[in-house]
């Protein structure tokens, strides 16, 4: 039974749990709620968890098990020189779950029946010219060995997945049964439903908290790799990024670290200035006429895809300053440079600056204001000197969370600054960033495990440490200079 129906069937037993256990405790009750501890609700939305949730979570824990199960007892099947190494075995598991979904693809279609299996199991390439006949494509080397295992794998994975079905709908309807048992005066249904719900917030909770730890580790067990083959001190403080695939690589990062800051510098030198001007007029001047269309307006940017950018800042930026400004001072001839990406970066992540600015000062209390001009300052210095210290955090954020899209962006980075890795002043010149070199490291026919691949884990968690680094450093800035108010 596919595992969606299954899903279906358990949230409609554990709807009926519920109309159920909510009538018994109504009938409990004898016309007085007070009787019981709880409201009929209750009972029923505890009914209601108690069938759904173990038999959701043991369907989910049996869903990602059991591949691992199915695969490492057919592959302790396949002869020996087909697992003698970690890269041949999953080379022969991917032709055995290939030959078997197409096998399952050709019996479910009506292709082939169970019963003619046995005649191609001696003579395999029938197999696959039956089933080309028939419309069904076969991927997979097809030897007797593999069609064997396919099959093994099919009967497995069809008796785990009964099995499945079996145990989740019988925990369903355990727990139905013990949920309506409950169901009377003194039971503390209100309590338990609440606990299960504080439990999922909290489970929430944790699925963002190990997912950054996972992230961390893998970026770190990986890093570690890399520096038991390639010397940190030549990583870190090397001037020179020249990855060779065949040997004698110069990994360095400093300049690709350059380029980061220096384009991501430019960015913000646009974007913090106009996102933050916009901001404040919108929340202190603006009439609410034209704060209706001039917000939206301003956050349709956020909405425009960075490859759009990327085609705006080659075709139509790019051009114009190497035309007008490069050229004619002579500091380059290249239409892809620091400054374009820059500037075209900055106009990207204004609205990042802008709306977050603008719904903090909003959030300013009215009541600063009034007392502000009672005492006789005007419009802007109230705004200079009251609205925007007690609105700093959260400015702070927004231009923290505009510098981290800054650092992070990549497409604009590579139609816009091109992709030499160099150390220069001049904006006109053409340089990268880190997040650029990730992406060209890790695509491509190169080993997984040579220097010149594991180098992107390198540099993806040094630039979260520069991140990590940003936050701590605002969080200071934030804590030392914000304004308290009783």
């Amino acid at each position: 039974m596919p595992v969606l129906w299954i899903a279906l069937i358990v949230l409609a037993a554990a709807a009926i749990a519920y109309v159920l256990a909510r009538r018994s405790a109504l009938a409990s009750a004898q016309g007085d709620v007070r009787r019981m501890h709880s409201l009929p609700s209750y009972y029923g939305w505890h009914a209601f968890i108690m069938t759904a949730l173990p038999a959701l979570l043991l369907m989910l824990v049996w869903l990602i098990f059991q591949p691992l199960f199915i695969e490492n007892r057919i592959a302790a099947q396949l002869p020996a020189e087909a697992t003698a190494t970690a890269t041949a075995q999953q080379l022969a598991m991917r032709d055995v779950r290939s030959v078997a979904d197409g096998l399952q693809a050709a019996i479910s279609s009506g292709a082939i029946t169970p019963d003619e299996m046995e005649a191609f199991t001696n003579d395999p390439s029938t197999l696959r010219a039956r089933l080309g006949e028939a419309g069904v494509a076969l991927g997979g080397n097809v030897t007797p060995e593999t069609l064997e295992a396919a099959q093994n794998f099919r009967a497995l994975a069809s008796t785990m997945s009964l099995t499945m079905t079996v145990l989740v709908l019988g925990v369903a309807l355990a727990g139905a049964a013990i949920a309506l048992k409950q169901v009377r005066p003194d039971f503390w249904a209100r309590n338990a439903v609440e606990k299960t719900v504080m439990g999922f917030l909290i489970f929430a909770s944790a699925i963002a908290i190990f997912t950054t730890i996972s992230i961390v580790f893998s970026m770190v067990f990986e890093t570690m790799n890399f520096f038991s083959q390639y010397p940190w001190q030549s990583f870190f403080f090397g001037t020179t990024w020249s990855p060779v695939f065949h040997g004698n690589s110069q990994l360095g990062i400093i300049p690709l670290l350059w380029g980061t800051l220096y384009i991501s510098f430019i960015a913000l030198l646009v974007a913090v200035p106009i996102g933050l001007f916009a901001a404040i007029y919108l929340s202190e001047y603006a009439s609410n006429r034209v704060r209706s269309f001039a917000k939206p307006l301003i956050e349709v940017l956020a909405g425009i895809p960075t490859i759009v950018y990327g085609l705006f800042a080659l075709v139509t930026v790019g051009p114009l300053l190497r035309d007008y400004f490069a050229q004619p001072m002579g500091l380059g001839s290249s239409g892809t440079s620091v400054m374009t990406a820059g500037l075209v970066m900055g106009i990207m992540i204004i609205p990042f600056v802008s709306s977050l600015s603008d719904d903090i000062i909003n959030s300013v209390p009215q009541s600063l204001r009034d007392g502000s001009l009672g005492l006789g300052a005007t419009k802007s210095e109230t705004i200079r000197q009251v609205v925007l210290p007690a609105a700093l955090p959260g400015i702070v954020g927004a231009v923290l969370l505009a510098a981290s899209r800054a650092i992070g962006e990549t497409m604009i980075v590579v139609l816009g600054a091109g992709a030499a890795a160099r150390l220069g002043l001049n904006p006109f010149e053409a340089m990268t960033t880190i997040t650029v070199k990730i992406v060209s490291q890790l695509t491509g026919d190169t080993d997984f495990n040579s220097p010149e691949t594991l180098v992107a884990f390198a540099l993806g968690l040094t630039l979260f440490v520069i991140t990590l680094g940003l936050n701590i450093f605002a969080l200071y800035i934030v804590r030392k200079y914000r304004e308290q108010y009783e």
